[in-house]
């Protein structure tokens, strides 16, 4: 039997409202995806003016941090032409993404989620998705 611990509905509503407070700060309305540690979708918020074509593009980066197990931006160098996972951004049917915006959310060294944010440039969408994960960490190093 595996047992296996994943973000709840009060971690993704802090991860999605430490995103938020990022891209308030930064003046980016971003759409904002929190999923459980196997991708699937457990919040998500679309601020106004978060463009339409990144709601899916956040769920996807979300889906592509929980289950690489690490940074959409890492898997971006990874992916180039001639680098060891070239092409695996069509993996998956095209929802594998290798922009900056998905970060894995971590506890005791193992993936209980992550956040995928897009509406801004790869660097706007990874700095408010790592601004909610430093949030969740606060909590948990805190409890």
């Amino acid at each position: 039997m595996l047992v296996s611990t994943r973000l709840d509905a009060s971690d993704a509503r802090l991860l999605v409202e430490a995103a938020r407070g990022k891209a308030t700060e930064i003046g980016v309305p971003m759409c904002i995806a929190v999923a459980d540690e196997s991708g699937s979708l457990v919040a998500f918020e679309r601020m106004d003016g978060g463009k339409v074509h990144s709601i899916q593009v956040a769920l996807d980066k979300a889906f592509t941090a929980a289950s690489a197990r690490r940074p959409t931006s890492e898997l971006a160098l990874a992916a180039q032409p001639g680098s060891p996972l070239f092409g695996i951004n069509a993996a998956v049917g095209g929802r594998f993404s290798i922009v900056g915006g998905g970060v894995p959310v971590f506890v005791d060294g193992a993936v209980v989620g992550a956040v995928g944010v897009s509406s801004g440039t790869p660097e706007q969408d990874a700095a408010c998705a790592g601004a909610a994960v430093d949030a969740f960490a606060r909590r948990v190093s805190e409890a």
